[in-house]
């Protein structure tokens, strides 16, 4: 006779499910000859990004927040395409979608454009949630279609002024830059617009927020070959056509500390192993991270992640 609770008879089938789904990414990457690498989670530099905080240790070691470095140093010795399906960790990210320690699944594909990267993230989203349409739409294009706005000749001010009649606003928005304004309006005013049980991918952000994508100009406007998708309103993955440039992935990790400082964060020491093997050359790729977790919350139907989890964060 079964004696569990209903409740954790649901946890049990999930856990189970979660087991066959590990499986079946795995088989996603084998059969596209994609090498499994488990690059150590326990880190001397910190992946800088000033909305992330980071977990570490006593010995100055940081708990990454991606495998994202260590697969960079990778490539740039030659191994070819790779993925990782590996636990991560961010400080202080706590709330029905969020844990802070979760899985990502992220992989490298030599060759491919943004365009490619963004299909074939989109087929694996699939080996979860089944066969959704996916619908690709410009960062510029989806403020000036959203949100009446163009981030590229439109004032802050107008910026402010819709989010305002929106009851959208937070504290310090009257002294805000446009990056945090951008991303703000993103978050409240584009992303719940994205059509339900269809996957949205957001595209070309401004070169501003291109983290470590390549930049180029587009109708005389710097963006970025990075990209965001989401299910609904929920964001699933983010990805780039990577920067191979060394001198400039060390000025915008420079950059990123700047960040830090103005955001009243500590600045973080950056990979200088990342940037040595970059001199070496990394080849043209592109890359993805996808959040697992968030895959099976949606494969489940629940809106609280540590559903799909063994222990999630207080139970562990």
């Amino acid at each position: 006779m079964n004696t569990f609770p209903v409740s954790t008879n649901k946890k049990i089938e999930a856990l189970y499910d979660r087991g066959k789904m590990l499986r079946a990414a795995r088989d996603f990457f084998y059969q596209r000859n994609i090498v499994e690498v488990d690059c150590p989670i326990l880190t001397e530099f910190a992946a800088l990004d000033s909305n992330i905080d980071l977990m570490r240790t006593e010995e100055l070691r940081f708990l990454h927040s991606s495998p994202e470095y260590g697969m960079k140093r990778l490539l740039t010795e030659g191994i070819g395409d790779i993925f990782q399906l590996s636990h991560v960790f961010r400080k202080g990210e706590m709330g029905s979608r969020h844990n802070p320690e979760f899985m990502m699944a992220e992989w490298y594909r030599q060759s491919f454009l943004m365009e490619e990267m963004i299909d074939e993230t989109a087929d694996f989203i699939r080996i979860f949630l089944g066969d959704l349409p996916l619908t690709k739409i410009g960062y510029r294009e989806a403020f000036i279609r959203l949100v009446n706005f163009d981030p590229k000749t439109d004032s802050l001010e107008k910026l402010k002024s819709i989010l305002k009649s929106r009851n959208a606003e937070f504290e310090g928005m009257e002294s805000a830059g446009s990056d945090t304004l951008l991303q703000f309006a993103v978050l409240t005013l584009i992303e719940p617009q994205f059509e339900e049980n269809k996957l949205t991918a957001l595209i070309h952000f401004p070169s501003s927020q291109a983290a470590l994508s390549q930049k180029f100009t587009q109708d005389g406007y710097s963006v970025s070959k990075r990209f965001e998708i989401y299910y609904g309103n929920l964001e699933l993955a983010n990805g780039y056509q990577e920067l191979s440039n060394p001198i400039e992935q060390e000025e915008r990790f420079i950059l990123e500390n700047k960040e830090r400082q103005e955001k009243g964060l500590e600045p973080l020491p950056y990979d200088l192993k990342l940037i040595q093997a970059l001199k070496k050359g990394l080849p043209p790729c592109s890359g993805v991270a996808c959040g697992f977790d968030r895959l099976m919350m949606i494969r489940h139907s629940t809106h609280s992640i540590k559903d799909i989890l063994p222990f999630a964060w207080h139970e562990a």
